[in-house]
């Protein structure tokens, strides 16, 4: 991991995390928020941390686990980090779905937060 650029390291590790902590407790995502956060959820507005951890915890489902296939990080102008994370899900005994995630990440008196966040399901013809 040492060889890659220091946005691509913070990116997935990022990545890694947010996905763990989904999986396993979504309770404990408000961590990565912050109050002006936005998360968009398939077409859904959130703002502030209460609101996006709220909408992620009344998420219909028990268990969910993601299988990422790819993912992409960019530096931007502001000393921020594009990640674009592409993969599939499955929560409880539905069938397995694509997905596409978006993440800005900012560096807040050294803790990297997401200010921004977009997610939809790979679904077509509906």
């Amino acid at each position: 991991m040492g060889d890659k650029p220091i946005w691509e390291q913070i990116g997935s590790s990022f990545v890694q995390h947010y996905y763990q902590l989904f999986d396993a407790d979504r309770t404990q995502l408000g961590a990565i928020y912050i109050d002006a956060s936005c998360l968009t959820w398939e077409g859904q507005q959130f703002q502030g941390k209460a609101a996006i951890v709220e909408k992620l915890t009344s998420l219909p489902f028990q268990k969910i686990q993601h299988s990422i296939t790819a993912q992409d990080h960019q530096p931007t102008p502001d000393s921020c980090i594009l990640s674009m994370v592409v993969g599939q899900l499955k929560a409880d005994d539905d069938q397995v779905l694509g997905f596409h995630q978006t993440f800005l990440l900012k560096n807040l008196q050294g803790a990297w937060v997401c200010t921004n966040e977009v997610f939809r399901l790979a679904l077509h013809n509906i």
